[in-house]
């Protein structure tokens, strides 16, 4: 096997991994040891790289061809890259020729590299001659580009990871860490464990596996983080931790802001937060009083209607108290994505431009200009992008190219969103995988390389770039990101301006990055010293590290000096402003949306394993115990969640980690795995049917962290729920067959489940994996349907054994597999009927289907109805308990049955689970639900230390 250095795909922590392959597959991933982003660990979702990219996952979910739809809901049909291209080229020009260069909006992604990036933004506003070009880093870290500039002056975090663990107080605002930044958590707990003195606080609405390992948990009101940091800022003021003569000599601006947080008393700041006074008094001392304060944060701040204020005002408590330039201080902003550094590098956002440079200023312009050998760049800033779908919705914007992105699932208010793009005269999607929801409105489709076969850099939080490098050769007809834009790029000059052809003249991704890097010379973020050469042989580097200089800067403004015409850095007196949409009589509970620890963005690439969806299977709305039994709801009852703008139904899950009146629901539910059909008999296009467009008009970043939400109870009295073992090769593809079908019913889940093999671990080889799909409606569906879906789960074939109560509605059936020996095991099940018999059947059915054992009895009695067949089955049928550790498959039962034998500390008894078990060993995503369970149980009185 050979061995190939890379970087992960998924969040900006920017893990080092390394690729086991063969040189045409691959077979296994590991944490690179030298990369100083990890040291060698990676998370749940890394450590399964390697399972996305198997020859049986590619040939069921990538898009491997160019296609081309010629009818709107066809199928599309192949074409050839040249037809592609020239297709592509000849209708944007003519609308460009037609409509004028603003009729074109390009949608991009914070997952391409820094090269495709850069291409991308060349293509628009240097041959284009427009500013619509945009990011989906524009729904995550706009409002941290923008707090960073309006107070230190450029988009650069001041810290780097090392300053976790020298830290003295660590405050983690906006941000579920433990599940969104794994790797980086593991790095905290290290450093407390080194440290035991350190103080974390955690600002979070929600009592997150984050919030709950915090020395202060400050469960704020949704959208009151201004009030709370003026509120310490105020106190900081009263008890004296401020930095007068730091604030003298390094900035301005402070009498207006201080003049502002007179008002924020702790009674007022406890009454806008919801929190105590004495919770408000402890944060500000151990903020201000301690000898090095870092805050992390992340779209909890970022994704609202006052993004930018919430991080400037966050970034006033540092400059206030002097915790910044230090080593362990610093306002550190965590990013969501991969590159969406390197994104915002290149200007890659409608608003900026190359190199940090501004759009509104006439020089940066023309030092592009010149860069690019162009008379001008546009000065018209472009549409952001809930401004360019509204625009394609209204008729304005013409045509989409959208790439490496998905807004059919991550755009708030989806119904715009979805007439934006059936409205649009051309939509082009630039796209890895085959099976996103933005696919089937595409008219053009161009296959793309991804992970694994990718080239080029990226930039991860701490301005760190690293290099991301191909194992394997592109999987079928796919093409770099950055070849296809300059390719089409060509074509277009070609018709519009022949003299520009030259600009897109690349040969390989490094001709592209030296041209970037030409283009930082004498900015922030000059890396005119860097070269691939220096990534090659020394490793990844960060930024700043200019000609001469032999590597990078760690840390910021050590020397007070910060990226503003004056050198001060500039306090923000930004005013407390409420949600965009607070809760009201009509609309009553305050909805949050997150992240699950297994899951990414829209699962294109999680979503395609089984086994990360173990942690969590069930797309549903948490609510407080309390709501749960004010409405009389019972656990797994389904509710209809509205809001202005849509409705979906779902399950409620009661849940002690929300507070009365909030609920909360994972941003990954996007169509492709939960949908139905609305009260007008609309597809369901998941969580982001409801959520707002709402947008801060700094950054224009929109508020998807929070809408104003109406539920109830689901009239849905009949119920489906199906789940059968599948062919590996065959269950994704499966899942793409029935999806359309799912828009029959009022609530439609479907998800992989399983183990998938795993050829890289020779203790691991084997493998099942299945599909999941519940359903529910007002009545029975067709015959007709059931029969395609039953034949589908592999329940339509000769020996199937079945159940029919016509009267009753019910139908029970079951696929068994029957050895030489005589014993039995269940394959598949299918259970159709009023919601209590099919509610208590699914459990226990389930159980035995996952335990993949054989049958205690004769399987055929596993048809007799409810309670009666579930006590035939005995033992076997108890539920299956909640997985903790998805890498080693360990369940919380398993764990609470050793822990009263493993006595010691915490820490002890967490290692002695981790011997045993194998659970937390591994990635470390589960060691906060350990801790949780080693502080729940206790030891058995027998229990003595071990010697």
């Amino acid at each position: 096997m050979v061995q190939t250095r890379s970087t992960c795909p998924y969040c900006g922590v920017g893990c080092g991994v390394v690729i086991e392959h063969d040189g045409a597959q691959i077979t296994g991933v590991s944490g690179d040891p030298d990369h100083p982003a990890n040291f060698g660990r990676l998370c749940t979702k890394g450590s399964t790289l390697h399972l996305t990219a198997s020859a049986s996952i590619t040939r069921q979910t990538r898009l491997l061809q160019p296609l081309l739809r010629a009818e709107r809901g066809k199928p599309a049909t192949p074409v050839t890259w040249n037809t592609a291209l020239d297709l592509a080229a000849e209708r944007l020009s003519t609308i460009h020729q037609q409509h004028g260069a603003d009729a074109i909006g390009v949608y991009i992604s914070g997952q391409l590299l820094t090269e495709d990036y850069y291409v991308f933004n060349k293509l628009v506003k240097g041959l284009l001659g427009s500013n619509h070009v945009d990011t989906n880093s524009r729904l995550c870290m706009s409002s941290a580009v923008a707090g960073y500039k309006a107070t230190l002056g450029a988009d650069a975090p001041p810290c780097s990871y090392e300053d976790l663990a020298l830290a003295d107080t660590v405050f983690i605002t906006g941000s579920n860490m433990a599940w969104a930044h794994p790797i980086l958590f593991r790095r905290l707990e290290d450093g407390k464990r080194a440290k035991p003195e350190q103080k974390w606080i955690v600002a979070d609405p929600r009592r997150t596996e984050t919030a709950a390992m915090a020395d202060l948990h400050l469960p704020l009101l949704p959208g009151s983080d201004v009030a709370l940091y003026h509120g310490l800022l105020h106190l900081m003021l009263w008890e004296g931790f401020t930095k007068p003569a730091y604030i003298a000599a390094h900035t301005e601006g402070f009498d207006a802001l201080k003049a502002r947080v007179r008002d924020f008393t702790p009674r007022e700041t406890a009454r806008l937060t919801g929190l105590r006074e004495d919770d408000l008094l402890t944060a500000a001392r151990w903020f201000g009083d301690s000898p090095a304060t870092l805050s992390l944060y992340c779209q909890g701040l970022n994704q609202s209607a006052d993004g930018t204020a919430k991080n400037a005002a966050l970034i006033n408590l540092h400059l206030a108290s002097g915790q910044i330039g230090k080593p362990g201080a610093g306002p550190f902003s965590l990013t969501g994505q991969p590159n969406a550094m390197g994104g915002r590098e290149v200007g890659g956002l409608a608003n900026l431009l190359s190199a940090h440079r501004d759009l509104a200023n006439p020089d940066h312009r023309a030092e592009v200009a010149r860069l690019w050998g162009v008379p001008s760049v546009p000065s018209k800033p472009g549409k952001s992008a809930v401004e360019m779908f509204q625009a394609a919705a209204d008729g304005e914007i013409k045509a989409l190219w959208i790439a490496c992105t998905n807004p059919a699932q991550s755009m708030p208010d989806q119904a715009m969103v979805r007439r934006a793009l059936e409205r649009a005269e051309f939509v082009i999607l630039q796209e890895a995988f085959a099976t996103t929801a933005t696919a089937p409105f595409a008219d053009l489709l161009l296959p793309a390389t991804t992970w694994g076969e990718k080239d080029g850099t990226v930039t991860n939080s701490e301005r760190r770039i690293s290099r991301v490098r191909p194992a394997i050769p592109a999987a079928g007809q796919a093409r770099h990101d950055w070849h296809i834009a300059a390719d089409i790029a060509r074509r277009i000059a070609t018709r519009i301006a022949p003299g520009r052809i030259a600009m897109f003249d690349y040969a390989t991704p490094e001709s592209v990055w030296n041209e970037h890097r030409e283009s930082t010379r004498g900015r922030d973020l000059d890396i005119t010293g860097l070269s691939y050469a220096m990534l090659e042989t020394q490793g990844p580097q960060q930024w700043p590290l200019p000609e001469g200089a032999t590597q990078g800067q760690a840390r910021l403004y050590e020397d007070g000096r910060f990226a503003t015409a004056s050198g001060k850095a500039k306090f923000a007196d930004v005013p407390f402003k409420p949600l965009a949409e607070p809760r009201d009589a009509q609309y009553p509970f305050s909805l949050g949306t997150g992240r699950l620890r297994d899951q990414w963005h829209g699962m294109s690439r999680t979503g395609t394993l089984g086994r990360l969806f173990g942690h969590d299977s069930l797309p549903a709305v948490d609510l407080a115990p309390a709501d749960m039994a004010r409405l009389k709801l019972a656990e797994g009852d389904l509710v209809e969640v509205r809001s202005r703008r849509g409705s979906l139904v779902l399950p409620a899950r009661g849940s002690d980690t929300v507070l009365p009146t909030q609920a909360f629901i994972a941003m990954h539910w996007g169509e492709e795995v939960l949908t139905g059909h609305d009260a007008q008999g609309r597809p369901v296009p998941g969580v982001n049917a409801l959520t707002t467009p709402a947008y801060c008009p700094i950054s224009k970043q929109p508020e998807l962290k929070h809408c104003a939400v109406h539920i109830a109870k689901a009239h849905v009295p009949w119920r489906l729920t199906a789940m059968a073992w599948l062919p590996a090769d065959q269950a994704l593809a499966l899942r793409e067959q029935m999806h359309p079908l799912l828009h029959a019913f009022s609530w439609a889940s479907l998800l992989p489940f399983g183990r998938e093999p795993d050829l890289g671990h020779a203790t691991l080889p084997d493998g099942r994996v299945g599909l999941l799909l519940r359903a529910g409606a007002a009545k029975p569906m067709a015959d007709t349907l059931a029969a395609v879906l039953r034949d589908a789960m592999g329940l339509g074939a000769p020996g199937v054994l079945g159940y029919q109560d016509a009267r009753r509605g019910q139908q029970r059936a079951l696929k068994l597999h029957r050895d030489e020996a005589g014993a039995e095991r269940l394959l598949a099940f299918w259970l159709a009927g009023d919601a209590a018999s099919v509610g208590s059947g699914e459990t226990w059915l389930r159980s035995l289907l996952e335990a993949d054992q054989t049958l205690p009895g004769p399987g055929r009695m596993l048809l007799a109805p409810g309670a009666l067949g579930q006590a035939m089955a005995g033992a076997a049928a108890v539920p299956r308990s909640p997985q903790v550790c998805t890498c080693f498959n360990v369940t919380e039962q398993q764990i609470r049955d050793a822990l009263p034998a493993l006595p010691g500390t915490v820490d002890n008894r967490v290692a002695q689970l981790q011997a045993t078990l194998k659970c937390g060993s591994n990635c470390g995503s589960c060691i906060p639900t350990l801790r949780k369970l080693v502080q729940a149980v206790p030891v058995a009185v027998t229990a003595t230390p071990a010697t």
